[in-house]
């Protein structure tokens, strides 16, 4: 078995130099955000809670004592979607569950999922979004979490160990610190990022994706629904938005009964999106349909990525596999790259690609660099590609999840291995060869050993190995929720 070589000392000083670049002012900076009321004295929102109009939100940044900027957001005077305000309330009555020993162990630890089959009992079967607790045989308290008895994740922790209300007030707490989180990227020009990421971000089974002044919220359990209507008011309280836009996860998709009218791509808040859609990632402007777009419309978990390639390109040949709607590909070509091929079975993904060129065509690098586009299969074109002789200097593969169980875990790494042989040999000798994997089951260890043998069967075993991850905005906080892995590598 081939063992890759392993000389980080060049790729690590470049991871640090790209994410130093990205963060380096955000660290200058604090902000307060004092929420006041609509004539200035600072009564508090409850008001909101009602789907009464919101007050608007006054956020001072100031830069080491300099020049102070002031900026005022008001809330639309729009409500969320009737719908949400009618949703039946939760039952005041939680599901008691009695739990195996290795799951009481795992919540103790807590990791925010109860499997159905580790439930020995429950008192009842309760509704999507009704609280269920958990305690151990001595009746002492082990987890409170929402209960959906239509998904095989029976609960979803929002306490573990030390018990507490689940009310408003737990959910403002939760959002808020999420939102902290997140206050490094303000002074990196972007305004599309996570806002709020499921699991690690306390809120498990919800993500919140923005866009400009457009939020995505994306639910995988029916349990948020009831809690939905109060979650967006204290959102909406600390954010300047003007639109809110659900999405639903195959999961809730199987059940439409349960959505009680809802539906994916529904519009929850503000005026339906007329035009183009666009937001900015490092500077740089791409467009976004929020409605019908992969995940919630774009990949923002490849943002630190897509700044370290930039990083790389100068003066490369690119190919850019699995491009989507061209993120690679863009940054790449601001990069300084002479030439950029995005690869995709989608023409619509191809096209959008081309329109994003076209936003960012006044940056010089980009207007330079020659784009150019196959729509094709990514296994059969790199595998033409490579019969035609074609060579490039930078080989970046992003392909969807092969595997989302641990049984299809084996047939994932097959894939993986195949595009990584396929990826080797189309590089020149001391190329850059850029692998991803968001396969949640695929381990990091297993991905990297896979690509290393991959390239070593093909006769370029890899060298100057760097592995990354996800942006800051998709913090790691349990073992799941560490999804995305990727290599930078060479090969000779």
């Amino acid at each position: 078995m081939g063992h890759a070589i392993r000389d980080d000392t060049f790729f690590e000083a470049l991871v640090f130099s790209t994410i130093l670049q990205i963060i380096i002012h955000a660290s200058q900076y604090s902000i307060e955000v004092a929420s006041k009321s609509v004539n200035g004295t600072g009564h508090s929102n409850k008001s909101a809670l009602k789907g009464e109009p919101f007050y608007p939100i006054s956020a001072t940044v100031r830069t080491l004592g300099q020049v102070n900027m002031t900026y005022r957001f008001s809330s639309m005077t729009s409500t969320l979607h009737p719908l949400l305000a009618a949703w039946p309330r939760c039952s005041a009555k939680p599901v008691k569950l009695k739990v195996t020993n290795s799951a009481m162990a795992s919540l103790h630890r807590g990791h925010p999922w109860l499997y159905a089959e580790r439930i020995k009992t429950e008192s009842h079967q309760g509704q999507p979004g009704d609280l269920a607790v958990v305690f151990d045989c001595k009746r002492r308290f082990v987890a409170v979490g929402l209960y959906d008895p239509l998904s095989a994740i029976r609960m979803r922790a929002l306490r573990t160990s030390k018990p507490g209300p689940i009310d408003r007030a737990f959910f403002r707490e939760r959002i808020d610190k999420a939102l902290a989180r997140r206050l490094s990227l303000f002074q990196t020009g972007t305004d599309g990022y996570r806002m709020i990421h499921g699991e690690s971000d306390g809120m498990p089974g919800m993500a919140v994706d923005r866009y400009g002044e457009t939020a995505v919220v994306k639910l995988y359990t029916h349990a948020w629904l009831p809690h939905l209507h109060d979650c967006l008011v204290l959102l909406l309280e600390q954010q300047p938005l003007t639109r809110i836009v659900l999405r639903l996860s195959r999961g809730l998709k199987q059940y439409p009964e349960q959505l009680r009218g809802l539906a994916d791509g529904q519009l929850l808040y503000g005026e339906p999106i007329t035009g183009t859609l666009t937001f900015l990632e490092n500077g740089l402007r791409f467009e976004v349909d929020p409605v019908h777009g992969q995940k919630t419309g774009f990949f923002l978990d490849q943002r630190d990525n897509r700044a370290l390639v930039e990083q790389l390109a100068a003066g490369k040949r690119v190919l850019n596999a699995f491009s989507y709607n061209g993120g690679f590909s863009l940054a790449a070509a601001r990069g300084g790259a002479l030439e950029v091929t995005s690869l995709d079975q989608s023409g619509q993904a191809l096209a959008s690609a081309q329109r994003n060129f076209a936003l960012n065509d006044k940056v010089p690098a980009i207007a330079a660099a020659r784009h150019l586009t196959i729509e094709d299969d990514a296994f059969n074109a790199m595998a033409a590609l490579l019969k035609q002789g074609k060579q490039y200097d930078m080989v970046i593969i992003d392909p969807p999840a092969f595997a989302v169980r641990r049984s299809q875990v084996k047939e994932a790494l097959a894939s993986y291995g195949r595009l990584a042989h396929l990826g080797v040999s189309l590089l020149a000798p001391g190329g850059d060869l850029v692998l991803a994997s968001c396969s949640s089951p695929v381990s990091p260890e297993a991905f990297r050993q896979t690509m290393c043998d991959a390239a070593t069967r093909a006769g370029r075993p890899l060298s100057q190995i760097v592995e990354t991850g996800h942006a800051l905005d998709h913090p790691l906080d349990f073992v799941e929720s560490r999804y995305l892995k990727c290599l930078f590598a060479k090969a000779w």
